[in-house]
């Protein structure tokens, strides 16, 4: 048996979830912390890699014996004290579950939600800094409603290449969008919420940064279907910053079975 984990993470310090060689990732330091709370070395295996920057509440990944035969024997509810211990205050293990051998936390994926914050109030708050993006202008309740018409277009299966950052390797860009709307929260951030099969390098933070030029008035709503259409990234808009984007949720089939612990 695999032990599947529930992380959340703030990503300002990392270069991303996947380990590299120019920075510091929350893999690295997952997989150190792993280790020395399980007493042998493990791999970590993750539903998806992250941008510098990029922020989670949801994140699943696999943790393994290295050597493929050590039993892993902790109980699952108890992962998160044990790992606790060993992370660095910006990561935390939120929930724990064992899952069968040929569990994959990646290619298992049903689906994914993203949320993308953004704060629109003249001044500036220090205690959201690194956590949303700052935008220029106050955004109107009409803004949003444009937001949300130019959203529409976008919901379903789609080429979505026009949203995809220049130079990615990925040859199939089709995915599809179960959910994309935008919303004002009690605490006045406004959200991007969108969930979908997959996603592209850079697709949630494309959509985003188009969005909030179809809101000021840059481009129209129906300007999203064209956009989407000519497959072409120069069509789109800005990318916006990493730093308002938080992986929310991945959802698995409910066959594997998956029942967070967290005692």
């Amino acid at each position: 048996m695999k032990l599947l984990l529930r992380i959340a993470y703030n990503g300002a310090a990392y270069c991303g979830f996947q380990s590299q060689t120019n920075g510091k990732s929350v893999q690295e330091v997952l997989t150190a912390a792993a280790g020395r709370a399980l007493g042998f070395p493990c791999s970590v295996t993750g539903c998806s890699r992250t941008d510098a920057g990029v922020h989670a509440k949801g994140f699943c990944a696999v943790v393994a014996p290295l050597d493929g035969e050590t039993e892993i024997t902790i109980p699952a509810g108890r992962v998160h004290r044990a790992m606790a211990k060993h992370l660095p205050p910006d990561i935390a293990v939120t929930g724990a579950c064992y899952v069968p051998d040929d569990f994959h936390p990646r290619y298992g994926v049903v689906s994914k939600e993203y949320v993308y914050r953004m704060r629109d109030a003249r001044d500036r708050d220090p205690f959201q800094a690194g956590l949303v993006w700052q935008l220029k202008k106050p955004l109107t309740d009409d803004a949003i409603e444009r937001m949300n018409r130019g959203a529409e277009h976008l919901l379903g299966k789609h080429d979505f290449s026009s949203f995809m950052a220049a130079g990615s390797k990925i040859t199939d860009a089709v995915r599809t969008v179960h959910t994309l709307y935008i919303r004002r929260n009690g605490d006045g951030i406004v959200e991007l919420h969108i969930a979908a099969d997959g996603f592209l390098y850079n697709m949630v933070r494309i959509i985003t940064g188009t969005l909030t030029e179809v809101a000021y008035g840059d481009r129209l709503p129906e300007e999203m279907a064209v956009i989407l259409a000519g497959c072409d990234r120069r069509l789109a808009g800005k990318t916006a910053p990493a730093e308002g984007l938080f992986l929310e949720k991945v959802t698995y089939p409910p066959e594997w079975g998956i029942e967070w612990e967290c005692d």
